[in-house]
This record gives C-alpha cells, sequence and structure tokens, in this order.
C-alpha cells in the first residue's frame, strides 16, 4: 500500500508540538508494517538542510500564487523514510519557526504557504502527477495545515486515491477570509455551507472534515469529545454528522528515541527491573536546575506550552502550598506571556525550589521527564497528549485530567487499581485548582510509600505504547477506506 503522509512538521527535521512527535514516528511504524509510505512537507530550511541524501525529484506547476516549485526528495536521517519537500523559498524560507514570525504573529501568507502545500499533496495523487512513478493510494492529512487537500481531490484532481484526514487538534482550524477560495484555485461554487465555508470564512479543516473519505483523532475520548458542543469549537454538527465514520486511534510513541535505557540525555540510564538510576537523573536535574539537592524532596514537572488549555494557572495556584509541602517544581515550556511571567515570579521567589526555563529544549524535556517525580498535565482538553505517554516510558506517573488521550492512557490509582496491577497515575474529577491540589496530594501520600510508588512505576513502564499496535489500526482503517 503507498501511502502519502503530508504534514506541515515532522521530528527530527522541525518540530513545534506534538504533531512533529507523530510525523516523525508514525510513518517509521506504518514501513516496519511494510507499508510504502512517504512523507510530504514544505521545504524550510531546517528539513532541506537535516534531510539525508536529499536529491531533485520534479517540478510541479500550476501551483496558487507562486505558479511553480521545485520538488525534492531525500531521507529521515535516523529511520530512512522517504521525505519528499517542497522547495518553495518564497513561501518556506524563513527565519523564525513554521508558523509564525520572530514577534509571535502568524505569517501573513500563511493561508498561501499551507493551501500550496494541500495542492501538491493532491497533484501528487492525481492522475497527471508529476511523479509518474509512485502513485499514492492514500493521502494521509494532518491537521488544518494540509486540510484543503481532500477539498483539491474532490474538486479537481481526479484521483483513485483516497484521502484520511487526521484531526490532532480542532482547536486550530485554518480560518481566512473568503477571498482565499479564488485565490487557492479552489471553485468559487465550493464556498456555501455544504462545503468550504465556516461562519463567512473559509476554513481549511472544514475543508478536510467535509471532503475526506476518513476521518480519525488521536484518541478514541476525543473522538466522541469532538462530537458535542463543549470540545466541538463550532463545527460538532458536521462532526456529529460523520460520527459513525470517525476513528479514534490513540497515538504511540518513539520508543527508540523515548528509552531510559539508552537515552543519551540521562545521566544514568535504567529500566523497568532496574530503576534506581532514575534517583541519578533526578539529582542531576535538580543540580542542573539550582534545586536543592535532596533525594526525599518530591520533584513536579512541567514540559508544555504554557497556555489555557493545558490548565497550568491551575497549577500556578498550587505551587505555593505544595512548596510549604516540600515539594520542587521544574517547568519548560513557552506560550501565553502572563503565565510565563507568573512560573518565573514563582521561581524568582522560591529559588531553591521552583525552576523555569522559557523556550523548547529537546534534550532537557527527556531529563525533566525522567527526572522529575510525578508530571503535572491538567489540560481542559488534550486530543491525545504525548508528555504522560513519555511519562509512562520513564515511571514517572502523571496527574491528569479525565479527557482526550489522558484519559484513555492514564488509570487512576486506587486501591482496586493497585491490586490490580492497572495503577498509573492519578485522575482530577473536574478542572479546578481544588481537584489538581486533590491529585496532587493523593499522589504525594503514594510516593511517602515507597513499595506502592515502585509498584506505580513498575506497572507504568511495563505497559506498550509503541506505535505498532496504533500502526496497525491506521492500516486497518486505510484497507477498509479503500475497500469501500
Amino acid at each position: 500500500m503507498r501511502i502519502l503522509f503530508v504534514t506541515s512538521e515532522a521530528f527530527p527535521l522541525i518540530k513545534t508540538g506534538g504533531l512533529a512527535d507523530v510525523s516523525g514516528s508514525l510513518p517509521a511504524a506504518l514501513r516496519a508494517l511494510n507499508a510504502d509510505v512517504r512523507i510530504l512537507i514544505p521545504g524550510y530550511p531546517a528539513v532541506l538542510k537535516n534531510l539525508v541524501n536529499l536529491e531533485p525529484l520534479c517540478s510541479i506547476e500550476n501551483l496558487p500564487v507562486v505558479g511553480r516549485a521545485e520538488l525534492r526528495i531525500g531521507n529521515m536521517p535516523d529511520t530512512g523514510v522517504p521525505v519528499i519537500a517542497i522547495d518553495c523559498p518564497t513561501l518556506y524560507e524563513r527565519d523564525s519557526g513554521p508558523y509564525i514570525n520572530s514577534l509571535g504573529f502568524d505569517w501573513e501568507d500563511n493561508p498561501i504557504r499551507f493551501g500550496v502545500l494541500s495542492k501538491v499533496a493532491a497533484t501528487l495523487s492525481a492522475t497527471g502527477s508529476p511523479v509518474k512513478d509512485w502513485m499514492p493510494d492514500i493521502v494521509h492529512c494532518n491537521d488544518w495545515q494540509s486540510g484543503l487537500t481532500p477539498a483539491y481531490m474532490k474538486l479537481s484532481h481526479p484521483t483513485t486515491a483516497k484521502s484520511v484526514l487526521s484531526i490532532h487538534n480542532l482547536a486550530f482550524q485554518g480560518c481566512y477570509d473568503a477571498s482565499m477560495v479564488e485565490r487557492l484555485s479552489l471553485p468559487r461554487s465550493s464556498f456555501q455551507v455544504n462545503g468550504l465555508e465556516y461562519y463567512g470564512q473559509l476554513s481549511f479543516l472544514k475543508g478536510g472534515v467535509f471532503y475526506a473519505d476518513a476521518l480519525t483523532t488521536v484518541s478514541p475520548t476525543y473522538a466522541e469529545e469532538i462530537q458535542t458542543a463543549e470540545y466541538g469549537f463550532g463545527m460538532q454538527g458536521l462532526l456529529d454528522l460523520r460520527g459513525h465514520e470517525i476513528k479514534g486511534i490513540l497515538n504511540g510513541i518513539d520508543t527508540n528515541e523515548w528509552n531510559p535505557e539508552t537515552d543519551p540525555h540521562l545521566a544514568k540510564n535504567y529500566s523497568d527491573t532496574s530503576i534506581s538510576g532514575k534517583k541519578a537523573v533526578k539529582a542531576a536535574l535538580q543540580k542542573q536546575f539550582g534545586l536543592q539537592i535532596d533525594a526525599n524532596a518530591p520533584l513536579l514537572g512541567v514540559v508544555s506550552r504554557l497556555t489555557y488549555q493545558k490548565g497550568l494557572d491551575l497549577f500556578v495556584e498550587t505551587i505555593p502550598s505544595l512548596i510549604t509541602k516540600g515539594a520542587q517544581i521544574a517547568v519548560l515550556g513557552s506560550g501565553e506571556a502572563e503565565l510565563e511571567n507568573s512560573f518565573k515570579a514563582l521561581a524568582a521567589q522560591y529559588p531553591s525550589q521552583v525552576a523555569v526555563t522559557i523556550g523548547y529544549n529537546e534534550p532537557l524535556s527527556h531529563q525533566i521527564m525522567s527526572g522529575v517525580d510525578m508530571f503535572i498535565m491538567p489540560s481542559r482538553f488534550e486530543p491525545c497528549g504525548l508528555n504522560q505517554l513519555y511519562g509512562l516510558r520513564y515511571g514517572t506517573p502523571s496527574v491528569v485530567t479525565q479527557t482526550g488521550g489522558l484519559a484513555d492512557s492514564i488509570t487512576d490509582t486506587n486501591t482496586l487499581t493497585l491490586a490490580d496491577g492497572t495503577a498509573t497515575g492519578f485522575k482530577m474529577t473536574e478542572v479546578t485548582t481544588h481537584a489538581l491540589s486533590v491529585a496532587i496530594s493523593l499522589g504525594l501520600a503514594y510516593y511517602q510509600d515507597a513499595k506502592t510508588w515502585r509498584k506505580i512505576q513498575r506497572n507504568a513502564m511495563n505497559i506498550d505504547i509503541s506505535w505498532k499496535h496504533s500502526a496497525q489500526s491506521y492500516l486497518d482503517l486505510y484497507t477498509t477506506v479503500l475497500a469501500n
């Protein structure tokens, strides 16, 4: 089966969030199951620099606004998965990130940049594709950035290929002025309720939801949640109509990249049968952050976008009381200025107990996920979440909300789950400061019982959270879509 996997970011080429991790590891897992996968991605400078064996593939014509671009093909540096990069400097050669400029604002031409990504994907699946020796059976799109691909495939690029759209986060919908419909070479007639129109705007994501042959989300619970008013972000009506078609497949993780036995970023490696090395990682993390080196002090960690969605304003409110209980806090992330400033103020107030690093640091994220005793993730909504999965892998129990992929991947610790060997973390009963405080306090109580804590860690580390089963679920879905 030939699969064109269309994405706006992929680790280790370029990363801003969880989409990059999925885009880097799922194609490799599909390839391990004998699927013929190629990734399609914009040719950002980091992508062109980091691809291995990069060479010209072909030119592609009739693109919106820019007219022409060059396609280059290379391989992922770690897995060897083939990658097609769209080499178009006027769109993708930028000094800052893939979506925003150095001032933190969206690039004004984002609808063109990602409209072209979608258009190229559809062209490569069509009868007149400039790539003659490889035609996809499935075009797998991801989030709004490639959401117009199914629309192009249905409206202007006749093809036998089928399209699948994965919704990683419904909150980001790619909404732009209606004038973009014609600028992106889409039929004017498609701008209607049964098409691309969304509250008077063009929505890339709605285009994908409406026209895709199949829809997936990144967890079973999120597939149900997005059909409700609370989580549907205005799109719940359309999603409810297609509800019986939406397949929730829980993300896996790259268990080679995230492996406590071999992780090069850790001060000492360890395993589920010999976990003592985790103490050395904790001590190294405390030293690096300037925290008091104390093996008995519970160390709580955050690696996240610092946003309202992630519920970290609730965590800010709990920190002073946690400090009085002897806890330490390690935070890595960036986001809303108010939250960044709140965490920095706490670090200034409690320098030996609170440490904050604003920004993105891949090695440090590994060190925090391994070195802390508990990971804090009180998200108001969370399509899947990956950090709680990393926590499972590293023997770091998470405190989470009962939502999306958090609900699907973490089992609350209580008498029954301890007895049957399924306890892996702690769940909040509601999204409030009080509920978070209660869940953390319960975790701290179990932390004081070393034998029970070790059992929770072992339960977590023994769960198979690789991509193997999820990748097979995607292959089964592709097969069903093609058969239909």
